[in-house]
């Protein structure tokens, strides 16, 4: 394979993770429209604690928002960090969002607080920050160790007020789980050496 050849594959993985998230985000704001135009019937798909017939809802709830100013705030860090996670492929990429929506999901089945619903991509967005943060350096890359730190500065702080179990109306029982599987991902889910 030529330099240029190459070149091309990296520039053709950046498109299709371009695509893929600008679709992803897009989607999260036509569910949105959905469920406001529907008088908020979407917001019965987040996770209600403990009662089991919400473990169906461990999926569709990370694609649900209540309120364009929930979607908003989730837009640009799932953006931003899918993108750079989905360079390393859109295979591996599939399998580290699932992992981390279906092990934020079920962990927040199991320890939220009772009568909440639980909804939102930010349990994902703290998982792809986790994984972003340490995949360089379970895989020994330099450039991914550079990308982690770079995450670090960036949302670091955000990611920290996060985790407060003080904030009211977020849960931080689902930012701590999304980044305890991000992490987890990154070491079930490392590229192996030739």
């Amino acid at each position: 394979m030529t330099g240029r050849e190459l070149e091309w594959s990296r520039g053709d993985r950046a498109k299709a993770a371009a695509k893929l998230m600008v679709g992803w985000v897009a989607l999260l704001w036509l569910l949105e429209v959905v469920d406001v135009a529907s008088g908020h019937a979407l917001d019965s798909l987040g996770i209600t604690p403990r009662t089991p017939s919400e473990l169906i809802d461990v999926v569709p709830a990370a694609f649900i928002h209540f309120g364009f100013a929930h979607v908003a705030a989730n837009s640009v860090p799932l953006l931003v960090m899918g993108f750079l996670a989905a360079l390393g492929g859109l295979r591996r990429f599939a399998a580290v969002c699932a992992l981390i929506i279906v092990a934020d999901g079920l962990g927040v089945w199991l320890i939220a607080p009772a009568h909440t619903n639980t909804a939102g991509a930010s349990g994902l967005i703290f998982g792809l920050f986790g994984y972003l943060l340490v995949t360089g350096f379970v895989e020994r890359r330099p450039l991914g160790v550079l990308v982690g730190l770079l995450m670090a500065a960036i949302w670091g702080t955000s990611i920290l007020v996060g985790l407060a179990p003080t904030q009211t109306g977020i849960s931080w029982q689902g930012h701590l789980l999304g980044l305890v599987a991000g992490v987890t991902a990154a070491f079930v889910f490392k590229h192996r050496q030739p």
